[in-house]
């Protein structure tokens, strides 16, 4: 097979590059100086890694503070590096070498520059977050350090695609990209800001703070995305070819999603459910309302479960508030006491044995009716109210049952129970 000039002067200029470049002396000194401070550092980090860990656990500190420090803690190795590098560059240079030190200065550039962007980005508390954004800040030091940074911006230039009269570059979506990324955190960050703030407000109600926080949180979100697509260099008129299908998709895909927003809304408008309200739900669910979110409300009960309940639920099913209106809410406990008794004695004790609990207020006073003369029993109502639903109705109902007890028993009142008499008829045949 014959040899092509070209590619045997290609192979010849690349063996003359490297014998040039790479194997050379001085590389092979900087790579060799390279690894052995990458193993000192190394060492150092494992020997302090578990006296820096006890130090931080010792900490009397707030706890993002010591989250700080935890991720600080990782910087030993690179920073170890970097001193140890930097002293190596220059008792190297004190003598007198036929090489430059190209290798050992750009990789204590890069470690300088890797340490400057996990310290400046510490306030990020997601760790995923704060990651991407250190790699991708880091990469972008890192071309400008080597000096591939207009190489690759011009690489990305030509990259390029039309769609219909615009003109879409590889370096465009990459740039929109990255402003996006950094667009929508920032959203989020300001809206939490702004929503601990609206929290500690006194002048707002409950329902109002929510509702100031989710239309501050969505109005950032939407800003954050509109600018980013305005960085990547797209036209927003672009956006209104697509608009009817993200209608369509919106109206079958999500209506559900788009039910539960809208009916959120309204709960914090009209203020029929707030933050705080005691709720009852068609299926049994009793608790009191902890949050409200733009998709759901958490309901906790008395044994901390939390129900996150659709917000459409609030609008198409019947839900009893005891916090709506009025704070007084009105409890019923039927009971059944003998026929020897006197109703009107059975009365008397009930009302005085509900006016002895605690949590039962006096204004309006406890009543009691007798309902029905049944098959076994003299069936009486018992009406009382109370101004604390919120701390367990099944509890006062338990302490009215547990007073009549008390009151019956010991004025001689019998409370009955079903019985049955049976006969047994002898054969006289047999």
């Amino acid at each position: 097979m014959a040899e092509s000039p070209e590619l045997n002067s290609l192979f010849e200029k690349t063996l003359a590059w490297l014998y040039t470049h790479v194997l050379t002396p001085g590389t092979f000194t900087q790579m060799s100086l390279l690894a052995a401070a990458a193993m000192i550092a190394a060492g150092i980090q494992i020997i302090s890694a578990q006296r820096l860990a006890q130090e931080i656990n010792n900490l009397h500190t707030f706890p993002r503070l010591k989250a700080v420090f935890y991720n600080m803690r990782r910087l030993v190795f690179p920073f170890v590096l970097f001193v140890l590098l930097v002293f190596m560059r220059l008792a190297v240079s004190q003598r007198e070498v036929a090489y430059r030190l190209d290798i050992l200065g750009a990789a204590a550039n890069l470690l300088a520059a890797w340490i400057i962007i996990k310290l400046m980005l510490q306030f990020i508390g997601n760790s995923f977050v704060r990651n991407l954004f250190a790699l991708s800040i880091w990469g972008t030091a890192a071309l400008k350090i080597l000096g591939f940074l207009p190489a690759t911006v011009t690489a990305l230039q030509n990259a390029e695609i039309d769609l219909g009269n615009y003109h879409l570059t590889a370096l465009s979506v990459v740039k929109g990209a990255f402003a996006l990324c950094f667009l929508l955190y920032g959203a989020i960050f300001v809206s939490s800001l702004a929503e601990r703030q609206i929290r500690v407000s006194k002048s707002l109600s409950p329902s109002s703070k929510v509702l100031v926080s989710k239309l501050v949180r969505g109005f950032l979100v939407v800003f954050a995305l509109l600018l980013g697509i305005m960085f990547a260099g797209i036209d927003l008129s672009l956006l209104a070819v697509f608009s009817g299908g993200i209608g369509l998709g919106i109206g079958f895909g999500l209506q559900r999603v788009i039910s539960n927003l809208l009916s959120g809304m309204m709960l914090l408008l009209d203020e029929s459910v707030k933050p705080g309200d005691i709720i009852e739900m068609q299926d049994g669910a009793f608790g009191w309302v902890e949050k409200m979110g733009a998709r759901y409300t958490e309901i906790v009960t008395h044994d901390f479960k939390s129900y996150l309940i659709p917000n459409e639920n609030f609008i198409t099913q019947q839900v009893v508030n005891w916090s709506h209106g009025n704070t007084l809410i009105r409890l019923d406990v039927d009971f059944g006491v003998h026929y020897d008794s006197d109703p009107r004695k059975v009365k008397a004790l009930a009302r005085d044995a509900a006016a002895k609990l605690p949590r039962i207020v006096l204004d309006p006073p406890p009543i009691c009716h007798l309902v029905q003369f049944g098959d076994n029993s003299i069936n009486f109502k018992l009406r009382f109210w109370i101004s604390d639903a919120e701390n367990d109705v099944a509890d006062i109902r338990s302490q009215a049952l547990l007073g009549l007890w008390d009151a019956f028993k010991a004025n001689g009142i019998k409370i009955p129970y079903p019985h049955r008499v049976v006969y047994l008829h002898e054969d006289k045949a047999a």
